[in-house]
């Protein structure tokens, strides 16, 4: 659903889970910094709000939206992660750059989470213009990054409980 028509930054806290025993990753890109860096705020307050440690939320900064899927496999390495969450903002401009970028940035990430199944959020903006992506960090359209979070929070709720589920035969 397109921001103009759902800002997702509005959701239900009621329903998220406690995640105070839960561990996340961050990846921003330093790339349009003053738009990714508002994403990491939002995202990393959101995490904090709802009851993550400040010792369990790892965080890695990367040139560029095209090394978030490199370091997002890193730092799952290097840390014990419930999610990971990328952010960047790649502008069209000029060029089809953009589309390079993001798509390989979008399979990077769904191919990190299918080989690891460990939850990769995708949280590259992936606008045609620098006011989008303000409108979109902190602007109009609420702030992506603590959308991710969000995502992070569910994903990660839902890796534990699948794994909790009793098998049973049939359907229900």
């Amino acid at each position: 659903m397109a921001s103009a028509l759902k800002n997702l930054s509005k959701y239900d806290e009621s329903k998220l889970p406690d995640i105070e025993d839960k561990s996340f990753g961050i990846v921003v890109a330093d790339w349009n910094e003053h738009i990714t860096h508002a994403l990491y705020e939002g995202c990393y307050d959101t995490l904090i709000k709802h009851g993550a440690q400040e010792e369990n939320i790892h965080t890695v900064q990367v040139p560029g939206a095209f090394e978030l899927t490199t370091a997002a496999a890193m730092l799952t390495q290097r840390h014990q992660v419930d999610a990971v969450i990328c952010l960047g903002c790649v502008i069209k401009g000029e060029t089809t750059h953009n589309e390079y970028i993001n798509h390989s940035v979008g399979m990077g990430l769904t191919n990190l989470g299918i080989a690891t199944a460990k939850p990769f959020i995708f949280g590259l903006l992936t606008p045609n213009t620098e006011q989008q992506a303000l409108d979109r960090a902190g602007g109009k359209y609420g702030n992506k990054g603590v959308e991710a979070a969000v995502t992070a929070i569910r994903m990660a709720d839902l890796k534990q409980n699948l794994g909790k589920r009793k098998k049973k035969i049939g359907f229900g």
